[in-house]
């Protein structure tokens, strides 16, 4: 059974997390913001020779390379940080979805379960978990993952949406447009589409 799982959005919001947690922006930084990415790397790999194991640059050049489809130089920077930050969930996090777009799923689910123990990991921790359990086609619990994500934040509207396919592939209709509806309250892309075709 095939079952549906869509575009992750969280590789944004882990750029966010790392980024909001430093005042200070440097070039390489606003190239990224912008959209930049082959100025960021750029201009990172030049800051990086005066300061080669600063995590923050090593993150931010991994994370241009990985929205380039870079995914070989991103791996390679990320691993480069957990080597001396082993516990770095915004890095596990990174490698998890990694992982998961190039359809490597046990290796994502290790990545993203990783993440989930450390304390004061993120809800998108349980939510890759999730999508990993989800392609692995271990169903009860990747419902107990997308579970978790929205248990930590009631607002995660993709959890809520890929429960929903989860539970329309578990022919559980009413339940999944439950989901739908919630997920539809916010905002969430393609969940008013998937609304009406499921919940008539």
């Amino acid at each position: 059974m095939k079952i549906f799982a869509k575009v992750l959005l969280v590789p944004a919001i882990l750029g966010t997390i790392w980024a909001c947690s430093e005042t200070k922006t440097n070039s390489a930084d606003r190239y990224f913001e912008k959209g930049e990415y082959e100025l960021a790397v750029k201009t990172y790999t030049e800051d990086l020779k005066f300061k080669p194991t600063d995590a923050k640059m090593l993150y931010g050049r991994g994370r241009a390379f990985q929205e380039m489809g870079n995914y070989a130089d991103a791996k390679a920077d990320f691993e480069a940080v957990l080597s001396n930050d082993p516990n770095n969930f915004q890095v596990l996090l990174s490698l998890a979805n990694i992982q998961l777009e190039e359809k490597n799923y046990a290796s994502a689910l290790l990545y993203a379960t990783r993440a989930e123990e450390i304390p004061g990991a993120p809800a998108s921790a349980s939510f890759l978990k999730g999508r990993a359990l989800h392609q692995l086609g271990m169903i009860d619990e990747a419902m107990k993952a997308y579970g978790n994500a929205i248990q930590l934040d009631k607002d995660f509207a993709q959890a809520y949406f890929n429960r929903g396919m989860l539970k329309v592939a578990l022919k559980k209709n009413k339940q999944s447009c439950e989901d739908f509806k919630l997920a539809s309250a916010l905002d969430y892309p393609g969940a008013e589409d998937i609304l009406t075709k499921y919940c008539k």
